[in-house]
């Protein structure tokens, strides 16, 4: 009865602004068409549980909120969303009343207070900790789980030391540390620890039942392979010690010149052939996947020696449980086989990736040592492209995620991202490889991509967060059966919500049904690796894409003297991102993937610009790489289309959030705009960055290193003028074998921890030694300073601007603060920065929270003025504001929230009309199907 009474209420008054809604309904407002920035990040921890189990908490990654739901024996009630940072994708509940949530893209953790009431229960983010960028995981461990444990990539703008960059031998993962008990009264809190892990960017966290220790897995841990510099490698074929054959196509069409592919067996860096490279790979790759900290140590810290890490676990990982009774680690990865090549049906060459490019697996640690386990291993990898469905395919698991083990230590639960299903083992089996995959030991979940789950013994229940539709399912554990599916609010864009699966089900993209798109593109991003997907089946393809002019100086040729065609034999190439694909043309490192090759296409270059286009010509490898049997259908390859062109780069983490740089990287900058040299112009000549340009009039805007064009450089590759948003990503790799410009081979460079750096292959170590290849280049030779004091200091200005390259949005956008009655002194400053971006227009500045006893909303509309989200209140002043709160109580924070999203985000969520202060003092629940009118 109660429910319905809210619908009525909710309904009768809106009714009475009706005539209102019609007046904005006039003027062409669109809820389906408003701005939602897509970022697809990854959760890690979407669910908890609280300790009583009273409560599950869900991170509502789209909306950025975390939803609370009550748990009673006859099912789940939605109680309250709480709004939090932009993309939480971990939550971790200290206590019923105390939860932590990991907001990814604003690069910090809210501390939610809960407090019951009569009806329910209500939220409110009482602190806002700042960390390193991109965090991902939390954990409570230590003495009486008092500490709190979250993994950040070693970078960032709330980072209290210098990253170095250009340092070799630098660790690039973090586990930030704080006392739960004494967060500290800085403005980010103020941990005991900071531990840097020698590693890329970390991801999971697992911990002790008793919290003595904590385990952190890198996420890009890679699995020592590497390339060495087509420079080292000799002509002539295999026979001569060159490249590994075939060195033309099927056609007899002679191959261009490559680096090559090597993986280090334990003694030596091999190729696909065995041979050693060993003397021209300058450092080593120790592989440490995942760490072991002492979590009552004062400050934690990794244990020394061989006992502070594991080795061997795998190439991505993903997520990590601990059994409570043998102490065994399970750890979800996947295993990639970039060390072998090609695509296609490998006739020509003998040999193919198609249909096996990785392995989904559960490695176990222990005592023992590291104990990788096949999920798949019922596969017959000698047999491609069987029409789907199957039963191979149906016993397949693909991309596992989240887990959780029982009480008793003899199950587990394995979300199978990429399957839609949940895998259960008996842990036993597991460890000992006996298992026999089976879909008796499956459990479908229904919206899919199951991300997180966790266990309700009590009630013999699971909870699944699925991510293809935002929802939370119900899981029966003794029956094996969903029986409930309750969906969160989510105001993703119908064509994002639709395309997504393409990305990432494995079941439909492969024939096995363990490989997708998503399986290389983790998250819409890269692996961290090279591959060599050529297909020597293949043909030849002619260039019809836009060639950067060549200057007159160098004769009429406009390729340079170098062929600007497609050959199917391309080598090995670094995995790109599939942000930001939008407005920057041809795809592909070659720019290959083209609308400007469609037949379609009047005049060579018409529909270069069209990315639709180019992205659909990525369909055939669903055959010939996956091992699909066929590709998509054109209306299939289209939502995919629509999906991915809408995946954003985040903001730039290296930059100020003022978005000013410093001397160096200005003076980079200058560099790279004004200095022209006699033959073409500036850097900005080829690689254009222009936030504001818009060559292919589509809804997005700006070129960020890259304008779509074919480059004339000398190389063999002719290679797209790339885009450069993501450079920060790609340090970790120190030690050449070769001499590049003015710079000679280094020697051996020690433990490193990437084995591939910068550069369409990967070869390149630094960005200053790629400036310092350029010595021979027009551009530094023509302005007299190829090397020297002057020539070294503008190579590494350079380098530095390169790392803060300007992204589609602005550095402040997802940064937070939370203002108390207690904090406003050290907050201010905080407050004044978010504030001066906001009126230079680089995000929409919001507040949430409560003052007083009142739950509020407020948009910032310019000039320090706030729109609340309720119709009858005016204007209200920040300063006005940061006193009610003073005077009042309460809490608010701050966010950043990128251009366009401020109103959703802000002040009516759902974008109906209905601002969300209405519609809680009418009884109406903001987002809730049932309050529509």
């Amino acid at each position: 009865m109660e429910a319905k009474g809210v619908v009525v209420r909710c309904t009768t008054w809106r009714a009475i602004l009706s005539a209102v809604l019609l007046v904005i309904l006039a003027v062409g407002q669109d809820v389906s068409a408003a701005p939602f920035t897509l970022f697809e990040s990854g959760q890690v921890r979407p669910l908890a549980l609280s300790p009583t189990g009273k409560y599950l908490y869900a991170v509502n990654t789209p909306d950025g909120r975390l939803e609370v739901f009550k748990v009673e024996s006859s099912g789940l009630t939605h109680l309250t969303s709480i709004p939090v940072g932009l993309e939480p994708v971990a939550v971790a509940a200290r206590s019923d009343e105390e939860v932590w949530v990991v907001n990814h893209l604003s690069d910090s953790v809210s501390v939610v207070k809960l407090t019951p009431t009569l009806s329910g229960i209500t939220g409110l983010v009482v602190r806002t900790l700042l960390v390193g960028d991109e965090p991902r995981d939390i954990v409570f461990a230590g003495t009486g789980k008092s500490r709190a444990f979250i993994t950040a990539a070693h970078r960032g703008q709330n980072v209290p030391f210098d990253p170095q960059f250009t340092t070799p031998g630098i660790g690039r993962a973090d586990v930030w540390v704080f006392d739960a008990n004494n967060l500290g009264t800085s403005l980010g809190g103020n941990p005991l620890s900071i531990v840097t892990l020698f590693s890329d960017t970390p991801r999971a966290l697992a911990a002790t039942p008793d919290g003595s220790r904590v385990y952190a897995a890198a996420f890009h841990s890679g699995n020592r392979s590497s390339i060495v510099h087509e420079i080292l490698v000799p002509n002539g074929g295999q026979a001569a010690g060159g490249v590994p054959g075939p060195n033309t196509n099927a056609a007899g069409v002679p191959a261009p010149e490559v680096g090559v592919l090597v993986r280090f067996n334990g003694q030596d860096w091999v190729d696909v052939l065995g041979r050693s490279w060993t003397d021209k790979v300058k450092f080593s790759l120790p592989d440490k996947d995942v760490f072991v900290i002492d979590a009552t140590a004062n400050p934690p810290a990794q244990l020394a020696g061989s006992a502070g890490f594991y080795s061997g676990v795998g190439t991505t990982l993903f997520n990590m449980a601990v059994n409570p009774v043998n102490g065994k680690v399970y750890v979800s990865n996947t295993e990639a086989r970039n060390d072998l090549r090609f695509e296609g049906p490998g006739t020509f060459a003998g040999s193919s990736l198609r249909g096996h490019l990785h392995e989904s697996r559960i490695t176990v640690l222990g005592s023992s040592g590291v104990a990788p386990r096949h999920l798949n291993k019922h596969i017959n990898y000698g047999v491609c492209c069987a029409a789907i469905p199957n039963a191979e395919n149906e016993k397949s698991l693909a991309q596992p995620l989240g887990m959780a083990v029982t009480s008793d230590g003899a199950t587990l639960y394995v979300a199978a991202f990429g399957s839609s299903k949940i895998g259960v083992y008996s842990t036993a089996a597991l460890e000992a490889d006996t298992f026999v995959p089976s879909t008796a030991n499956q459990i479908l979940v229904s919206g899919g991509g199951p991300s997180g789950l966790v266990l309700d013994e009590v009630r013999g229940r699971m909870y699944v967060l699925t991510r293809f539709d935002n929802a939370v399912s119900v899981i029966n554990t003794s029956t094996r059966q969903e029986i409930a599916h309750l969906k969160m609010y989510n105001p993703e864009p119908a064509n994002v919500v639709a395309g997504r699966p393409y990305l990432y089900d494995a079941r439909k993209s492969s024939s096995h049904g363990d490989s997708s798109c998503a399986s290389c593109h983790i998250f819409g991003d890269f692996d961290g690796l090279d591959w060599d997907l050529g297909n020597p089946d293949a043909a030849y393809k002619v260039n019809q894409n836009p060639i950067t002019p060549v200057p007159p100086e160098f004769g009429n040729d406009p390729t340079f003297g170098q062929d600007p065609n497609f050959h199917p034999v391309k080598g090995p190439f670094a995995t790109q991102s599939l942000r930001g694909m939008a407005n920057h043309g041809p795809m592909h490192w070659r720019g290959d993937r083209t609308g400007g090759n469609d037949e379609a296409s009047a005049q060579p270059n018409d529909g270069a610009f069209d990315e639709v286009a180019a992205f659909n010509q990525f369909n055939p490898a669903f055959m010939e790489l996956l091992g699909r049997d066929a590709q998509l259908t054109p209306a299939e390859m289209q939502r995919f289309s629509e999906f991915v062109l809408q995946i954003m780069y985040p903001p730039n983490p290296v930059r100020n959030l003022d978005n000013s740089l410093t001397p160096a990287q200005q003076a980079g900058r200058d560099f790279y705009f004004n200095t022209t040299s006699f033959f073409h112009g500036s850097c900005q000549s080829c690689h254009r960055l222009d936030p504001n340009a818009n060559p292919s009039e589509g809804q997005f805007k700006g070129l960020f290193g890259s304008d779509g064009k074919s480059s004339f450089v000398a190389t063999a590759l002719f290679p797209k003028n790339p885009q450069l948003r993501n450079l920060y990503q790609k340090v970790g790799m120190f030690g050449v074998g070769y001499d590049f410009g003015f710079m000679p081979a280094d020697a051996h460079m020690g433990d490193q921890i990437r084995g591939f750096g910068f550069n369409s292959d990967g070869s390149i170590d630094t960005l200053f030694r790629f400036n310092s290849g350029f010595d021979f280049h027009p551009i530094f030779n023509s302005v007299g300073i190829p090397d020297g004091p002057e020539g070294v200091l503008a190579k590494k200005n350079m380098e530095q601007f390169l790392l803060a390259f300007d992204s589609n949005l602005a550095p402040i956008v997802g940064q937070q603060v939370t203002l108390t009655a207690s904090n406003a002194s050290v907050v201010l400053p905080r407050i004044q920065l978010l504030l001066a971006r906001a009126n230079a227009g680089e995000c929409d500045l919001v507040v949430t929270g409560r003052i007083g006893l009142t739950d509020v909303g407020f948009l910032h509309v310019g000039s320090g003025q706030f729109k609340a989200d309720r119709l009858s209140h005016p204007l209200t002043s920040d300063s006005t504001l940061r006193q009610r709160v003073a005077t009042t109580g309460g809490a608010v924070t701050f966010t950043c929230a990128p251009p366009g999203s401020g109103q959703r985000m802000g002040i009516d969520r759902d974008l109906d009309g209905h601002l969300d202060g209405d519609e809680r003092a009418a009884g109406c629940n903001p987002a809730d199907p049932l309050s529509t009118p």
